[in-house]
């Protein structure tokens, strides 16, 4: 069962830029503030023992959702995806402070041998990944503020995410030719 609640807040998550969307287009006021926070307390249940470093943005979150139910006001749920990408970017600029850099303790989940020559590289895509999340949280930002509801679910529901796919799978397929060469 808790794997069932874990993989549905997660899509809910990741969907809630649309959630956001159609909920404000289709539901009673409110309504859709109220279900985002009861579902992200539900994911805080759920992952507070097993993911700390992403116990900060779920408050928040659970924080902007109950202040946007309890004010009537649908512009604080716009905010969400800029406390995700201020996290995202505190916890890389965290790990490249502290080592090992976020992206070589990702690769190494699938490469436990990586070379040593191999850490400044992913200390370098770490810093892309940070520069990434600083576009993506001011552009984030200044959707939340200045656009439509419409190009905020655009840029926050795909646009973005597929800036971070093309940076994944992009950086993945460098890696395997950087590792051949350097091998």
């Amino acid at each position: 069962m808790r794997l069932i609640l874990q993989i549905m807040t997660t899509l809910v998550i990741i969907a809630y830029p649309v959630a956001v969307y159609f909920g404000l287009q289709y539901l009673p006021p409110g309504t859709i503030a109220l279900l985002l926070c009861l579902l992200l307390l539900l994911r805080f249940m759920v992952t507070k023992q097993q993911v700390k470093s992403m116990t900060l943005p779920i408050l928040v979150g659970i924080g902007l959702t109950a202040a946007s139910f309890i004010t009537q006001r649908n512009d604080w749920l716009l905010f969400y995806p800029v406390v995700i990408n201020l996290s995202m970017l505190g916890l890389f600029s965290y790990s490249l402070m502290n080592g090992p850099s976020m992206i070589e303790r990702l690769a190494r989940l699938k490469e436990p041998d990586l070379p040593d020559s191999a850490i400044p590289y992913l200390q370098t895509v770490t810093k892309l990944w940070c520069g990434l999340f600083i576009v993506n949280g001011a552009v984030a930002t200044y959707t939340a503020i200045a656009t439509s509801i419409e190009i905020w679910t655009l840029y926050n529901g795909l646009i973005a995410y597929l800036f971070m796919g093309l940076l994944l799978s992009g950086e993945w397929i460098y890696r395997r030719f950087w590792l051949k060469k350097h091998e």
